[in-house]
């Protein structure tokens, strides 16, 4: 009896643990479940790569531009007055003329230029100046091949002779430079070994030999067929960056008056104008007038009437006839050649009257010297 209550004791005490397991099972059935339900899959994505080590680089240098392209020489003059003008004929060469007086003191050479129309090349001639400044020089203009054309680069004044083509004009104007003149404080000094200046009017002078170092022709163009090879040099291409003064009132006055006169246009005159140089501008008639060597002898044609004497080679002035000084003063200098020559001594052009012959008899005058072979060449810019 004892024995079955025992094992019946047993058995209750199983079937209570297995309540309690049942239990225990069915509070932990949903925790278990829910550990079950499946997940989506997940990516895998490697990280990015570390950046590339920075390199060190200079900091930027301040930009500079480009030097620019070398200009061509025919390009090199500033642009001024008339650098528009083109023609596709080369310019006539520069006639033969002799220089006039000097009209006063502050006086500037200008040498004269064959300028262009629709009608033709035509004659600008030679004329003392007035600068517009005190301590400015003039540049004269020049004609340069260029694009198959030739250009006009017009004159200037400046504090220094900038680049003219290497054109010798003459008269201190040898192609590089000019050594007519120099300033001299507030006052102008004249060379006499190239220019035409009256001493007993105008003190402030000096004579320095002029050694031309450049072919003397009569080209009147740089660059093309013929033209002048000449570059700018250092000095030059300075010049051309200074400030520039345009022609005066009375330079451009000069031209208008040449541009209307037909005389004066290369078609009429064959290149030997019957007004080549004037004593100033615009003064195409009167005393100071000369005319180029070969000129035809009419009376030159003027836009005003009233022109006088044999073509330009007007009659014996002892104000401006080299070969006639003043009555009772110093003889002026003698006509100067339009070319500059070192070491040529200038020929006399007043000699001494002829004594009489033996027979007492006076001999028969001589030919003026502008009409004598040994004076022949005197006083031009011709070629010797």
């Amino acid at each position: 009896m004892s024995g079955s209550l025992k094992h019946r004791s047993a058995q209750s005490l199983v079937s209570a643990r297995n309540v309690v397991t049942l239990a225990a099972a069915s509070l932990l059935a949903p925790w278990l479940l829910a550990g079950c339900v499946v997940q989506p899959a997940r990516v895998y994505y490697p990280p990015p790569p570390p950046p590339p080590p920075q390199q060190y680089s200079p900091p930027p240098a301040a930009y500079s531009p480009p030097p620019p392209a070398p200009q061509q020489y025919s390009q090199e003059a500033p642009a001024t007055d008339d650098t528009a003008e083109t023609a596709s004929e080369a310019p006539p060469p520069l006639p033969d003329y002799d220089q006039p007086a000097c009209p006063d003191d502050g006086y500037i050479w200008t040498p004269g230029y064959w300028h262009w129309s629709p009608a033709g090349y035509y004659w600008v001639p030679g004329t003392w100046v007035e600068p517009p400044q005190v301590g400015l020089l003039w540049t004269p203009g020049y004609w340069g091949f260029i694009g198959g054309l030739y250009a006009w680069h017009g004159g200037y004044w400046g504090p220094h002779v900038g680049y003219y083509g290497g054109v010798n004009y003459g008269f201190g104007y040898v192609g590089v430079g000019y050594v007519g003149g120099r300033w001299e404080g507030n006052r102008f000094a004249y060379n006499t070994a190239v220019n035409r200046v009256n001493t007993t009017v105008i003190h402030n002078t000096y004579n320095t030999t002029v050694v031309n170092n450049v072919t003397v022709n009569r080209v009147s163009y740089n660059g093309g067929a013929g033209g002048i090879a000449a570059q700018p040099g250092a000095e030059e291409r300075a010049a051309a960056r200074e400030a520039h003064v345009p022609p005066t009132s009375a330079q451009a006055a000069h031209v208008q008056q040449a541009r209307g006169n037909p005389a004066l246009f290369a078609k009429a005159n064959g290149g030997h104008p019957a007004i080549a140089a004037t004593a100033r501008p615009a003064a195409f008639t009167g005393p100071g007038v000369m005319g180029a060597r070969g000129a035809s002898p009419g009376t030159p044609q003027a836009p005003h009437a009233g022109a006088t004497g044999q073509g330009a080679r007007l009659p014996p002035n002892p104000q401006v006839n080299s070969a006639h000084p003043p009555t009772g003063g110093s003889p002026q200098k003698p006509g100067v050649p339009n070319r500059a020559y070192a070491g040529k001594p200038q020929t006399q052009l007043n000699p001494p009257p002829p004594k009489g012959n033996a027979n007492g008899s006076n001999p028969k005058p001589s030919p003026h010297p502008n009409n004598n072979k040994e004076h022949e060449g005197e006083g031009g810019n011709r070629d010797r």
